[in-house]
């Protein structure tokens, strides 16, 4: 997705940047190794590390935690309503990008 991509180079180096997935580390570290964007994040949160699932809080909350940081200090970029559901439970700022099938074409 261009515009979450956009959002990793943009803060890269001035933001602490995590990955809190329902993917499992392996599959999590393969997907950013292939991309290339493994080392951009400081913390991989993924299903081994959590109990609850989202829309429940729990993996994000972890993530601040691991971070040191307020859950209000968290802007959350999701692809579910779940994921925003969980984002809101957790007291953080959320900004649902759509999936491609899920984007409408403009005409200009």
């Amino acid at each position: 997705m261009p515009e979450t991509l956009e959002q990793i180079e943009r803060n890269y180096g001035r933001l602490p940047l995590a990955i809190v997935s329902g993917s499992r580390r392996d599959s999590v570290t393969a997907s950013l190794e292939a991309l290339r964007l493994l080392e951009k994040f400081e913390l991989l949160i993924c299903a081994e590390d959590y109990e609850k699932g989202k829309p429940h809080p729990e993996a994000f909350l972890l993530a601040a935690t691991r971070l040191g940081m307020s859950p209000q200090s968290c802007l959350v970029f999701e692809d579910t309503d779940m994921g925003i559901q969980a984002a809101i439970a957790a007291g953080m700022a959320s900004v649902k990008i759509p999936s491609r099938w899920q984007r409408v074409k403009v005409d200009p």
